[in-house]
């Protein structure tokens, strides 16, 4: 397993290097979009008029962090079940979406979008939402305000801490590490 530092906007050169289970830590600008948000997305793609942000060669995190408390830019900033954006994904992803941050494994159809698009699936460690919002140095609210915590944020990140859940490939961490752990206890 190897480590990487990247920076955002990523291109093909960027996500054709990692694969799954190595550590990612990325820096730049990454956008924050749930449930909502993404179907909001979705429906403004679909009436083909502009996003709040460029989709190429961005990431979106999978989170609605909680209040700022005193002296911090942002609260804990766990990430939020992936498979809830699944049905929006491949859509993002063929509008130059590079990569995702959530958790939980995604679908077959996710997968596949995923190598069509050179892209990456990374993983934020569930439960480590205060350690991750150290990472966060500036959030602005760009989108849906009235969706409070669940609104479209800007975020700028260094070194934000990610694994690798699926690359360029289709490698599956999700699937690959279960059998990776299986092959070692079963013989």
């Amino acid at each position: 397993m190897k480590t990487w530092n990247i920076t955002t906007p990523l291109t093909d050169s960027i996500t054709i290097l990692p694969t799954a289970g190595d550590t990612v830590y990325i820096s730049g600008i990454i956008y924050t979009a749930r449930d909502t948000a993404h179907k909001r997305l979705i429906e403004i793609m679909n009436q083909k008029k502009t996003l709040p942000f460029e989709l190429k060669g961005q990431v979106i995190f999978f989170v609605g962090p909680t209040p700022p408390p005193p002296g911090y830019e942002i609260g804990s900033a766990g990430p939020t079940t992936s498979g809830r954006m699944d049905i929006f994904s491949p859509k993002l992803l063929d509008g130059g979406l590079k990569a995702m941050i959530g958790k939980g494994p995604r679908s077959m159809q996710v997968v596949e979008s995923i190598v069509k698009n050179n892209a990456l699936y990374l993983i934020a460690v569930g439960g480590i939402g205060a350690l991750i919002s150290k990472s966060i140095k500036k959030s602005t609210v760009i989108a849906f305000p009235e969706l409070g915590t669940e609104a479209v944020r800007e975020l700028e990140v260094d070194k934000l801490p990610t694994i690798v859940g699926i690359d360029v490939k289709g490698n599956d961490l999700y699937k690959r590490g279960p059998e990776s752990y299986l092959s070692k206890i079963i013989k």
